[in-house]
């Protein structure tokens, strides 16, 4: 019966009364409601402050939901663009009984262009939350779902306002397959592509002349994770980012170096192992003997939480699909 009624056609008005924040909800020249269209299957007839949905049942509904919760958010100070209804649809997509305010006021940091960082997925929100309440919080998903961006904020966050003294952020200096050993300099500038990623996350938080006068003065440091091994790191919040390119001693390294009053996130991506053979993956690896120790959360980001260009979620996406079409094939695959 719930299928029948979802191939259902039928129409829904909606009334704002705010003639501004509907025009803000619209877009310029309606593009947001075009791009609503686009993504959902409804069409949309708009007249000043009301709205026609029309389209299958299940679709109009959704789209209801997206726009009259946008709308409220809206008058809650909450800048509406064309993007937050492409992560919104994905909210309500995968639970039709989400708030989205619940999400996306959830602020995080507000960077130093004033933007405000906060989750845009139930993912994001699940990740924060964990951050918010656990020492140590593993992150692993696909490139795009602000697994590092997210762990910044969070620390840039706890750094201001003195819940720590200091932000320690650490990368393994694995090779993806180029070779930088013929570059000039020092170890420490060899290494340094590696960890251009974290400088960009916070020249964007906290702007390029206060985050190099912080790194400067010690407050905040970036370096290899081979730098880590015999410290105790207290009072501190660090960050183990491409965790999956560690070894299995690297990752039993880092996460005892963790001391008093500091909490640790680590991230990484599994799908993208740099690790010559035979070495194993120590994110995977922790994965199977930390999962029953208490205080410590695992946060599992998919595709719907790519929050890059929409080219990327497409490409993880097909990515996907050929490797499970040749673990298909291998698996039927008898040998004589």
């Amino acid at each position: 019966m719930q299928d029948r009624n979802n191939s259902r056609t039928i129409s829904r008005e909606l009334h704002f009364g705010d003639n501004g924040r509907a025009s803000q909800l619209y877009g310029d020249l309606n593009r947001n409601l075009l791009l609503l269209e686009k993504s959902s299957g409804v069409t949309i007839n708009a007249r000043g402050t009301d709205l026609t949905i029309s389209g299958l049942a299940h679709e109009v509904e959704l789209a209801a939901k997206l726009l009259e919760q946008l709308y409220e958010l809206s008058g809650r100070g909450f800048a509406v663009y064309s993007t937050d209804f492409a992560f919104g649809l994905r909210v309500l997509e995968a639970n039709p009984t989400a708030r989205l305010d619940k999400i996306f006021l959830d602020k995080v940091y507000i960077t130093a262009q004033n933007r405000v960082v906060s989750p845009r997925t139930q993912n994001q929100k699940y990740y924060i939350d964990a951050i918010r309440t656990h020492d140590l919080v593993f992150g692993v998903g696909p490139a795009g779902t602000g697994k590092t961006y997210l762990a910044v904020a969070m620390a840039v966050a706890a750094l201001t306002t003195g819940q720590v003294r200091s932000i320690i952020l650490t990368r393994p200096a694995v090779e993806a397959g180029e070779k930088l050993g013929f570059l000039p300099g020092d170890l420490a500038q060899k290494i340094n592509p590696y960890l251009r990623p974290l400088y960009d996350a916070l020249n964007d938080m906290l702007g390029m002349e206060k985050s190099a006068t912080l790194i400067e003065e010690g407050i905040i440091e970036i370096a290899p994770l081979a730098f880590m091994r015999g410290r105790t790191l207290s009072n501190a919040f660090v960050i183990l980012d491409e965790a999956q390119n560690t070894t299995q001693e690297q990752m039993k390294m880092f996460l005892t170096r963790i001391g008093f009053d500091s909490q640790a996130v680590v991230t990484g991506d599994i799908t993208q192992i740099d690790l010559p053979f035979p070495k194993h993956s120590g994110l995977i690896h922790s994965r199977k003997v930390l999962n029953q120790v208490e205080g410590i959360a695992f946060c599992t980001f998919t595709r719907a939480d790519v929050v890059r260009h929409p080219l990327v979620q497409k490409i993880i996406q097909a990515y996907e699909s050929k490797s499970n079409s040749q673990s298909s094939t291998k698996s039927r695959t008898v040998k004589p």
